[in-house]
């Protein structure tokens, strides 16, 4: 069973990027190059991200 968590080894400002890629079996700069597009035009992740970072653990299996 997969757990969506922040990763506490490959983090850039909190880990949520690298935990939301690790738990969709991705690279990381992609999901933060996706992450920076939407928040330049949208926003809403911004919150998502605050939000991931509250209330995702950190985890430093990976």
């Amino acid at each position: 069973m997969k757990k969506l968590m922040r990763s506490g080894s490959d983090k850039m400002l909190g880990g949520v990027c690298a935990g939301v890629a690790h738990y969709f079996d991705m690279d990381p700069t992609i999901v933060r190059v996706i992450w920076g597009v939407l928040a330049l035009f949208y926003g809403v992740s911004i919150l998502a991200y605050i939000i991931l970072l509250i209330v995702a653990p950190v985890s430093s299996d990976y």
